[in-house]
């Protein structure tokens, strides 16, 4: 695979503003933030103090103490973790990783076939009993769908209702507000979170073919997209899922491979609500909580409230 040079900070000259914007946000929450430093891809096999077996696919400084982003293979769990709570495995096998539920699932949807659009995961693997409700946090200056979220939490009668979140870099750094408020309803009992990166910039062009946009776009450093990203949920105490969901649904050959080298399982949709697209047992459900798409929300509404599926956590959708 060839590698793009850009970096988040010089990513290209018609985003400048949107990156100035972005950085005055940063500054603006810096005094409740955590400092991630040293960040870098990794895959190691370890055990923390209990005898647990994870994988530690980040490490990085937090606040100046050494942190690993660990995973459990199995349940596709993700913990931030001090280094020191973990202990290498000696001598594991070389291809240990990929005969663990979450290598064989990251090898399998960044393998060929490779489409253009919708490529990855996009329904349940087998007869899941429910829905996969799954939100994109694009960057957007429209107001948030909090409605959205309460409709979802209502068919839980007091216990913690799964989404999965699909954010963006602009997005989570200009909109503390509602970052804040998911993660009251998280702590509150009322939301189980996954946090899936949906990229730092989320670039998108009109005139572009999709061939030549979104993350495909000429110059994008597919790394520094997802890494930047993680960064700054770490940074604000949110742990990174091993998932990732391509901008505008949009791949190529190129950034599944690197996808797969960052550990990540790629996720589409299979209904893409305000495409005109039925979910059905299983589905993947795709709508837009950043204000920038309506339609999709005026048919989940009615949806969570009438029909009141049971919503899945996305971990559920692969075989174990």
């Amino acid at each position: 695979m060839s590698t793009r040079k850009t970096t988040p900070c010089r990513f290209a000259p018609l985003r400048v503003a949107a990156l100035c914007f972005t950085l005055m946000m940063l500054a603006a929450a810096c005094a409740t933030a955590s400092e991630i430093t040293g960040y870098r891809v990794m895959r190691e096999a370890v055990t923390d103090r209990a005898g647990r077996a994870l994988w530690a696919v980040r490490g990085f400084k937090k606040d100046g103490v050494e942190h690993r982003l660990a995973v459990d293979a199995e349940s596709f769990a993700s913990f931030d973790l001090p280094a020191a709570q973990l202990f290498p495995v000696k001598d594991a096998p070389a291809d240990s990783f990929r005969r663990t539920r979450l290598g064989r699932t990251v090898y399998r949807y960044t393998a060929p076939p490779y489409r253009l659009q919708n490529g990855g995961a996009t329904r349940a693997e087998s007869g899941a009993d429910g829905l996969f409700l799954t939100v994109d946090l694009c960057p957007s200056k429209r107001p948030f769908e909090r409605e959205l979220f309460e409709a979802a939490e209502a068919l839980g009668k007091g216990a913690p209702v799964p989404v999965a979140v699909m954010v963006s870099g602009l997005w989570l750094a200009s909109h503390p507000d509602e970052v804040a408020y998911l993660k009251g309803e998280v702590a509150a009992g009322r939301l189980a979170v996954t946090w899936v990166n949906h990229s730092w910039h989320h670039h998108y062009d009109a005139k572009a073919p999709l061939a030549e946009n979104f993350l495909l776009a000429p110059g994008t450093d597919l790394t520094a997209e997802v890494l930047h990203l993680e960064e700054l949920l770490l940074a604000r105490d949110l742990v990174p899922s091993p998932f990732f969901r391509f901008p505008g649904l949009v791949s190529d050959r190129a950034v599944m491979e690197r996808l797969g080298e960052l550990s990540l399982v790629p996720v589409g949709a299979d209904a893409w609500l305000a495409k005109g697209e039925e979910p059905h047992r299983g589905s993947f459900i795709l709508v837009h909580g950043n204000g920038n798409e309506p339609k999709g929300i005026r048919l989940a509404l009615p949806l969570l409230r009438e029909k009141k599926p049971r919503l899945l956590p996305l971990s559920e959708a692969f075989a174990r």
